[in-house]
């Protein structure tokens, strides 16, 4: 305590030396003055536990900073077996709460200093009335605000994957239930194969839910190569645990799109990121366990479609060869049958056939005489239009010719040959030929 003296002949400036055990008295001496009788204190319960064989309850007493969280102070507990005995039942009966971890208590205390063992508080009695703390409100408050938005259940809501074979592990990679997760997961039976990836996380201290959400948000971008996602850390104090009871993180988790399957603390610990998790299990390899006995439910599944099969597929050749059986002995009477209905039937053709062969010849021969004529008025009809085509060609063109023309009382002007369309294509002198209907004479051109 301030100003505290000890010992005032140790006040000078001489150095003085101890021992660890002598300091550790003087430490016990100061404890016993400054606290001889005993104290209530408040604080928070934290990593409750009871030994078995003795009875006695040994717990951690801390203490938050209202703002930040963060712990500002921590203290060893006990109980003794004989006071542990009357004081749970009577704090349980009052508060309805169970004696567990997150609660916040008024206790009676004696505190203790011991040379080997520390400082420590021993519980001697608790006022019921000091029940819940800030971190089981907290706690309270995240679940009814989760519930409230409609995400507490959306994670557990999702289908699970028949073959759980693709697994995004979140843990850190020194955690000795990562081993105990994948010596599970190789080592089973079946021999099932297992994909596993690491994405590294801080599992304890004030960065695990930044580092938990940021390992999902890297499965996120990844997520079509992966079947779940497995959270796994293995055991440890509650206090240790309380970064899985963040509002982020449980949102989180409750909104991934795969199953989150969880395994971060021992049965007794429970937090809210268990909570909104698709499946909760209690250690990582009770996880591996769980997958393990997916698998099996599905090989058990297909093993019993490929019985269905094997005895449908039984069913059905039974069945072909009973009708086989069945038909091989009617086989012969419905040969003799068929064969005495085609006889029948070829005979009756056979009846009609010369019938039918004169009928069809008479049509035939009828067909083609009226094709016969058709062809005949065909070919006159267009011989007739040919000579006329050609006499009126023939007609065309002695109009055409230059005979013609001369009879009607024109002439042609030649000139070597070549008959003068134009006056431009002579000259003086020029010789032409002046053709007549009757005959030729000739002409000199005079300009």
């Amino acid at each position: 305590m301030p100003g505290l003296n000890i010992n005032p002949e140790y006040t000078g400036n001489e150095r003085r030396e101890f021992s660890l055990l002598e300091l550790n008295n003087l430490v016990h001496v100061a404890v016993s003055e400054a606290f001889p009788g005993t104290c209530w204190v408040r604080a928070e319960m934290s990593d409750v536990r009871t030994n078995a064989s003795s009875g006695h309850c040994y717990l951690e007493f801390i203490e938050k900073n209202p703002v930040t969280g963060q712990l500002v102070a921590k203290a060893r507990g006990s109980i003794w077996a004989k006071t542990f005995r009357m004081l749970k039942p009577y704090f349980e009966m009052e508060t309805g709460q169970l004696f567990a971890s997150g609660l916040k208590v008024l206790v009676k205390v004696s505190v203790e200093f011991h040379e080997l063992y520390g400082y420590s508080l021993t519980v001697l009695d608790i006022d019921p009335a000091y029940t819940l703390g800030d971190m089981l409100r907290k706690r309270m408050e995240i679940i009814r605000q989760l519930k409230e938005e409609g995400v507490f259940t959306l994670n557990k809501e999702l289908p699970f994957p028949v073959l759980p074979k693709r697994i995004a592990v979140v843990t850190s990679p020194t955690a000795a239930g990562y081993e105990d997760f994948l010596n599970q997961l190789a080592g089973n039976k079946a021999g099932y194969s297992f994909y596993t990836k690491l994405f590294p996380a801080l599992m304890q201290g004030e960065r695990t839910e930044e580092s938990v959400i940021a390992a999902l948000d890297r499965i996120y971008h990844h997520i079509d190569c992966f079947d779940v996602v497995v959270i796994i850390r293995g055991g440890g104090s509650t206090s240790d645990l309380n970064s899985f009871d963040s509002y982020l993180l449980a949102a989180n988790c409750a909104q991934f799109p795969l199953p989150v399957i969880t395994g971060i603390g021992h049965e007794r610990d429970d937090t809210i990121l268990d909570m909104v998790a698709h499946t909760r299990m209690k250690t990582p390899t009770a996880v591996a366990e769980f997958l393990i006995g997916r698998m099996d439910v599905a090989a058990e599944e297909l093993e019993e479609i490929q019985q269905d099969v094997c005895e449908l597929a039984n069913n059905i050749l039974l069945k072909q060869k009973n009708f086989l059986q069945l038909l091989g002995a009617r086989l012969p009477v419905i040969v003799t049958n068929r064969i005495e209905r085609n006889r029948s039937f070829l005979q009756m053709v056979g009846n009609k056939l010369p019938a039918s062969a004169s009928a069809m010849l008479l049509r035939r021969r009828s067909a083609l005489e009226s094709m016969q004529m058709q062809l005949q008025n065909r070919v006159t009809s267009r011989l007739a239009e040919d000579a006329r085509f050609i006499q009126l060609t023939e007609q065309f063109i002695k109009m055409a010719s230059p005979d013609y023309v001369l009879k009607r009382g024109y002439s042609l002007a030649l000139k070597d040959g070549k008959i003068i369309k134009h006056a431009t294509e002579l000259s003086s002198g020029d010789e032409l030929v002046m053709r007549f209907a009757d005959g030729e004479v000739k002409s000199i051109v005079k300009k």
